[in-house]
This record gives structure tokens, C-alpha cells and sequence, in this order.
């Protein structure tokens, strides 16, 4: 049997459900490198974002139990998918280990759970993958090389910013691009790699997310890529179910598939059919005809 080294993670709530093929594709290349994927125990919603009220303490409460559940099953260190979620826990993280007197009236609050000793690091997978595994690691796993496939990377609000939490320069990142080539595949220069996509107004305002959605992948189609890879499952949503829509309103816009960056992994470390490619609004399988392959013409 070979040994599984356990990491202990955060799944969030879209991981569960619209985003499963992120969850799915994670487990299986984290396989590849003989890692357990352990999904945090109790977990509840992280509130998804991060309030900006200094004396808002209440909405502290949901990221900090996770943490506080993380330090019980004797995990220090709890690692992330969704760049929301990251965001999120990190921003919370970092406020209680700053502030004493706040984190003593959040485990005040919080009286049937165990206090919280702000012990608890918070690390996004593409990190693991840069900076515990390195790129070589994951250059060693691929089985199909991303050859000829240009990919637009899109890191949009959360996973860079603010520069205290984010996993890369907010200006210049890099991850992706270093992701991409390990791959085998082409990282292209995208003009719109940390534009918002609109976030929630696509549930009031659907009308500027969708032109929000055709600067992006417009723009991404116009740098020659050939899919776009994010982290983040309400990007996903707007750019990849939103161009559906725009499809209906402006038939000549030329889709671009969105994925994952689990999911292309899991192309390439030759996995295709764990990524839940029928699932989406833009389906992204003839680019990895036939057998899923990329190299062939498309």
C-alpha cells in the first residue's frame, strides 16, 4: 500500500455543489503526489466574505470555529481551494493573531468550542504546489503534456489581494504562468487576469456582469488563449454560465472555455474524467480530443 501523507483541508460550501469538479480534480492529482486530501470535520461556511467592519465581530465567528476545528484534529496547518475562502479565513486569521483583546472576545463568544490560540496557518493549494511540492514535482506527474494549448490565466480579486494575504504579487503574479508551463501548456499575456468579473451582482444586475464576462473572455480570446483557469467558483460561474448567456444576446462573441486549474492538472496528469467537463456551460472536451489529448489540431 502506498503511504498517503494526510493535509487537512477546507472544501467550502461550492465545492460541494457547482464547483465539484474543482473538489474532485484536487483529490485526484493530489493522489499523483501521495497526498490525502482530509476534508476538515464540521466544517461550516466561511461567510464567504471578509467584513471590512472593524467592530463586526460576529462575522468573525464562522471562520475562526473552522480554525479553532483544524487545531482539534491536531492540524496546524489548513489548506484552501477556493481563493474566496482563502481569502476569507486568512483575513480573519490574521486580524485575531494581531489583535488579542479581539480574539479573547470571539473565544469569549464562542464559550462551548475550544479556544483559539491563533496557531493555525492558512495555505492555499496552488502554494503547496509552488512552494512544499515545487514545479519540477508537478513536471514529474504529467503523462500528456499540454503542448500547443494557450491558457489565459485569471486570478480576478481575491487570490493576490490584499498583498498582506495574497499568495502572489498583486501586480505582476505569477503562479499560474509557472502552473501552466510546468504543465507542458502556454501561459498568454491577458490584459484582464485581475479584472472583477462582477462578483454577486450577477444576481441583481445580470446585465454588467454579462458585459463584464465578454471584456474577460473576449479579451482572453483576443490574447490567444485557447481556456481560461481560475481558482475561484463564483468566477467560474460568471465566466463560463454567464457566456452561455451572452451567447444569446450576441451570437458572434467566440467562447472561451473556463476551467479549473485542478482540472487542466488533472488533463495532464492524464485524469480527464474526473473533471466534470459535461457539467459546463462552455465544454472544454474537444480542446483535449481525441482521448482527451491535447496536441491534436482543434
Amino acid at each position: 500500500m502506498i503511504y498517503m501523507k494526510d493535509i487537512l483541508y477546507y472544501p467550502g460550501c461550492s465545492l460541494k455543489d457547482t464547483a465539484k469538479g474543482f473538489e474532485d480534480s484536487a483529490i485526484k492529482v493530489s493522489e499523483e503526489f501521495e497526498i490525502n486530501l482530509k476534508e476538515l470535520s464540521r466544517w461550516n461556511c466561511c461567510g464567504t466574505v471578509y467584513s471590512l467592519t472593524d467592530d463586526n465581530l460576529m462575522k468573525q465567528l464562522g471562520p475562526v470555529r473552522n480554525l479553532i476545528r483544524a487545531r482539534d484534529e491536531g492540524f496546524d496547518r489548513l489548506y484552501t481551494l477556493c481563493s474566496m475562502c482563502d481569502n476569507t479565513l486568512k483575513r480573519t486569521n490574521k486580524l485575531v493573531k494581531e489583535d488579542e483583546e479581539k480574539l479573547d472576545k470571539i473565544n469569549n463568544f464562542m464559550d462551548q468550542e475550544n479556544d483559539y490560540e491563533a496557531d493555525v496557518e492558512i495555505r492555499h493549494y496552488l502554494e503547496l504546489l509552488r512552494d512544499e511540492l515545487e514545479w519540477s514535482t508537478v513536471s514529474d506527474k504529467v503523462v500528456n503534456p499540454l503542448e500547443g494549448l494557450n491558457v489565459a490565466p485569471y486570478y480576478g480579486c481575491m487570490l493576490t489581494r490584499p498583498k498582506e494575504i495574497g499568495l502572489d504579487d498583486p501586480h505582476e503574479p505569477s503562479v499560474f504562468d509557472e502552473l501552466v508551463e510546468s504543465l507542458g501548456g502556454t501561459p498568454v499575456d491577458f490584459p484582464y487576469e485581475a479584472e472583477c468579473c462582477g462578483s454577486y451582482n450577477t444576481v441583481d444586475n445580470e446585465e454588467m456582469v454579462l458585459r463584464k464576462t465578454q471584456t474577460i473572455t473576449a479579451g482572453a480570446g483576443k490574447s490567444g488563449a485557447d481556456v481560461i483557469i481560475t481558482a475561484c467558483p463564483l468566477c467560474h460561474f460568471n465566466l463560463d454560465r454567464r457566456q452561455a448567456d451572452l451567447l444569446e444576446v450576441a451570437p458572434n462573441h467566440d467562447p472561451v472555455p473556463v476551467l479549473y486549474f485542478t482540472q487542466l492538472m488533472a488533463v495532464a496528469f492524464g485524469h480527464p474524467e474526473v473533471s466534470k467537463f459535461e457539467e459546463h456551460a462552455i465544454d472544454p472536451r474537444e480542446l483535449f480530443e481525441p482521448e482527451m489529448k491535447v496536441g491534436s489540431e482543434r
